[in-house]
């Protein structure tokens, strides 16, 4: 099988390739283009998608190799193709194959479809690297409809009394799914300035992504719904807008206490992660012969998966200690 370490990024060392590191690099794929995802390399592998959001967050020039989904290519003694990931637009998995075996790495990635990212693909491979954000049993998201209903039903009820409803949300992703979410329920939809740079590439590359929506502008609040980033400053909000009240949308929501714990008025336990659930699913559809974890509970799902009689093993210091005993 192929060999795999993790350096701040995962490696392939036999095939000099680096999946998603930390620190910049040479030449490096990248799955998506969140923050934690992305380094100032001199060359990236990513799909056309990625790249463009990479252009607008990220300062510099580098050197693009973008490759669609699906399209076969030649790498490092290997064959490399891109799948979807379901995470953010343009998310991808990184599926490669050589004579030593062949390998699955996620990424960031879920199962569950949206309007405003790509519909997961995969496909078998000897050995399978997942993303673990939500790798324990208390994770799993309740029904995504029902959680939608009640998060549109939270808007209008506010609206109605003449009250502004905020929803925080990551600029790149989670937010474009919302207004999704709120144009097809007839809500009008203002956006956080960096909400609105996102989303204005999101409407260049999607066909059909909505196209009527207002960027921030403290004189005509009323009657929208904002969509605002969880790290941004609130203070501007409540100090012009004395109705405005927030909502935290994150998967870790389901956990007791987020509302204290985000400081908001409400919490909808929506995701762009697989949960729990989806983790031990897409172990069974890929059908690996081994599953190597990283992020989130790592250890923890590993450890679980080798009770079902999975080989599984965390790319952590936790794990390799137990691999040396």
């Amino acid at each position: 099988m192929l060999r795999v370490t993790y350096e701040r990024g995962l490696h392939l060392p036999d095939n000099g390739l680096w999946l998603d590191p930390q620190g910049a690099r040479a030449f490096a794929f990248v799955s998506h283009a969140h923050s934690d995802h992305t380094a100032r390399h001199a060359k990236v592998l990513a799909t056309p998608a990625t790249a463009r959001l990479m252009r607008a967050r990220i300062a510099g020039k580098r050197e693009e190799e973008a490759l669609e989904f699906g399209t076969p290519h030649r790498l490092g003694g290997g064959l490399a193709t891109l799948l979807p990931a379901g995470h953010v637009l343009g998310s991808a998995q990184f599926y490669f194959q050589s004579d030593a075996g062949s390998l699955l790495y996620t990424g960031d990635f879920k199962l569950r479809p949206s309007a405003a990212a790509e519909r997961t693909e995969w496909c078998h491979a000897d050995t399978l690297v997942m993303e673990t954000t939500f790798g324990l049993p208390r994770y799993r998201m309740p029904p995504v409809d029902e959680v939608r209903a009640q998060l549109i039903a939270w808007c209008r009820t506010l609206l109605d009394d003449g009250n502004t409803p905020v929803l925080l949300a990551y600029s790149l992703g989670k937010a474009q799914e919302l207004l999704c979410l709120l144009r097809a329920a007839g809500l009008a939809v203002m956006l956080h300035p960096s909400v609105w740079d996102m989303t204005e590439i999101y409407r260049e590359l999607l066909p059909g992504f909505p196209h009527t929506y207002a960027r921030y502008k403290h004189s005509q609040v009323a009657g929208h719904v904002l969509i605002w980033p969880p790290s941004a400053s609130r203070d501007e909000l409540t100090a012009r807008h004395q109705g405005c009240r927030t909502a935290i949308v994150t998967g870790w929501a389901v956990d007791p206490g987020a509302t204290r714990r985000y400081k908001c008025d409400a919490a909808f336990p929506i995701s762009d992660h697989a949960d729990y659930d989806d983790l031990l699913r897409y172990v069974d559809f890929v059908k690996p012969q081994q599953v190597l974890t990283l992020h989130g509970f790592a250890a923890e799902f590993a450890a679980d998966l080798r009770r079902r009689g999975v080989e599984a093993w965390a790319l952590t210091e936790a794990d390799q200690l137990e691999l040396k005993l």
